[in-house]
């Protein structure tokens, strides 16, 4: 509870306005994406898969400071912004890949999951727009 506030806090001092106070953050992906669980996006999202059954996976991410990020971070990575930036530090430094694509936004990560194949990212509950894509929800 005492980190919901921080988040809550953190996002009111800078504006943006999204306070998660308890909310789900879903895993939303392009239309032909199958399901799949938070072990697998987990995967996705510190570079050890890179499919999606047959699809090759596009991950997005939001910009660091972002307090959606930081819930996607904790719920299903079990990570700190700091933890996840390390991580993709070392594994980049010894060619192991890059971090995903980090677009500017809600909206962005929405328009660019649903028109890219393969593309998956993650959205507050309360904006999740009908007819999308939900492939892991708490």
């Amino acid at each position: 509870m005492k980190r919901l506030l921080l988040i809550c806090l953190a996002s009111l001092i800078l504006g943006s306005g999204a306070c998660l106070a308890g909310e789900d953050v879903l895993v939303i992906g392009h239309p032909a994406l199958p399901k799949t669980d938070r072990v697998t996006v987990q995967r996705i999202y510190t570079g050890r898969a890179v499919s999606l059954g047959e699809q090759a996976v596009v991950p997005i991410n939001l910009p660091p400071g972002n307090p959606v990020r930081d819930e996607f971070l904790f719920s299903y990575l079990g990570q700190k912004e700091e933890q996840y930036t390390g991580y993709w530090l070392v594994r980049r430094y010894v060619g192991k890949g890059t971090p995903p694509l980090e677009l500017g936004g809600i909206d962005e990560v929405i328009k660019y999951v649903q028109s890219t194949p393969g593309a998956l990212g993650y959205v507050p509950a309360s904006r999740l727009p009908r007819g999308t894509n939900v492939i892991v929800g708490r």
